[in-house]
């Protein structure tokens, strides 16, 4: 009788080690996942980390945490996020508090607004990088146009230094 049991165990504890994705530090409580055959096209928002595998099309704000965009994921849609892990395709503008990864089978398209980025050997990067302290807001000069126009003067700045 022990027989037919053991492999019961067994099944059961084989559905609960497969939904984990390799690599993440959050556990599947923390984290809400957008398998591979979804598609979601709209606006995404909540309070909890976000993996997605499958395909998004329209925005996704989830501003105090962690969005990772899987190998199999591809995202259409501007992300704003605490921190960015892009490992699939993303095409559009991401904001950052924290960091951006995009890591060496990721393909971002966009421009990137964040504390700080890492960007992989062999990954695909087209865009523009605006570096950011955490937390801090676009700057307004009193004319009303935006800071960040003037990014070739750091740019100078920089390369003579």
């Amino acid at each position: 009788m022990s027989t037919p049991s053991a492999p019961a165990i067994t099944m059961a504890n084989e559905p609960a080690a497969a939904p984990r994705p390799a690599g993440t530090t959050t556990t599947t409580a923390d984290q809400a996942t957008i398998g591979k055959s979804l598609v979601i096209k709209g606006e995404v928002t909540g309070s909890e980390s976000l993996y997605i595998d499958g395909r998004v099309e329209g925005s996704i704000s989830l501003a105090g945490n962690r969005v990772t965009i899987g190998r199999n994921g591809v995202v259409a849609a501007n992300i704003n996020a605490r921190e960015i892990v892009v490992l699939g395709k993303v095409r559009g503008n991401l904001t950052a508090s924290d960091r951006v990864d995009i890591r060496s089978d990721g393909s971002l398209t966009g421009d990137v607004v964040a504390a700080r980025i890492s960007i992989e050997d062999g990954a695909y990067f087209k865009g523009g990088i605006d570096i950011r302290k955490g937390g801090q807001p676009t700057q307004q000069k009193p004319n009303g146009k935006d800071e960040s126009a003037i990014a070739p003067e750091p740019a100078v700045v920089g390369a003579r230094a």
